[in-house]
């Protein structure tokens, strides 16, 4: 949780996009290989996947392959790009996923605590919310949807993870983190099997 405290807006952005970043990060806590590709709802996502997705959606500019022209248009491979991006492939690692996630947490973090939340910036088309143009925007904006997006995949690897093994975010983000245990939970450890 970003604890309460007298912040200027950026870092209330930062501290709140750093917050929902830290509990995806937990939800894959001490997940196998396997378990990270489960996709145990009626949905495809599993958390190796939403955290790949995270992962593409906070990497910068010239790390995304593809883009969104004017008039919604998206290129085959555009759309391929973007599609590979909700699920590990077979060749894909969680802990590597994991490894790029961490480093493009730091870098979005940053990013966003040394910009201005006033300065306008142009949003590309979005043609899923059907919004086939760019808009102007501020920054501040793009804050906010940060944390909106990041609050929606949070929640949908919380659930992902509690009907794989019945963990919790609060007791995987102790473990995940080294926090000690609070009055209301402990950190998360495996459970043994049960035994006949």
């Amino acid at each position: 949780m970003y604890a309460p405290a007298v912040h200027d807006e950026i870092t209330g952005y930062a501290e709140y996009v750093d917050q929902q970043l830290e509990g995806l990060r937990a939800s894959a806590h001490g997940l196998t290989e396997e378990q990270a590709r489960l996709t145990p709802t009626r949905s495809a996502l599993s958390i190796g996947g939403i955290i790949k997705h995270t992962s593409y959606v906070i990497a910068s500019p010239e790390e995304k392959s593809g883009r969104v022209e004017e008039g919604g248009e998206i290129s085959e491979d555009a759309y391929a790009a973007f599609m590979d991006n909700f699920a590990l492939r077979a060749d894909e690692m969680l802990a590597e996923t994991i490894e790029v996630f961490d480093r493009r947490r730091v870098a979005v973090v940053e990013w966003i605590r040394s910009s201005d939340p006033d300065a306008e910036q142009t949003v590309p088309p979005a043609p899923w919310y059907g919004l086939m143009n760019s808009s102007r925007a501020t920054l501040r904006f793009s804050f906010v949807h940060f944390v909106e997006e990041l609050a929606r995949h949070a929640g949908h690897a919380d659930i992902i993870r509690e009907q794989i093994d019945g963990a919790n975010s609060l007791e995987l983000l102790l473990a995940d983190t080294g926090r000690a245990a609070t009055p209301f939970a402990q950190p998360w450890t495996p459970k043994e099997p049960a035994t006949t």
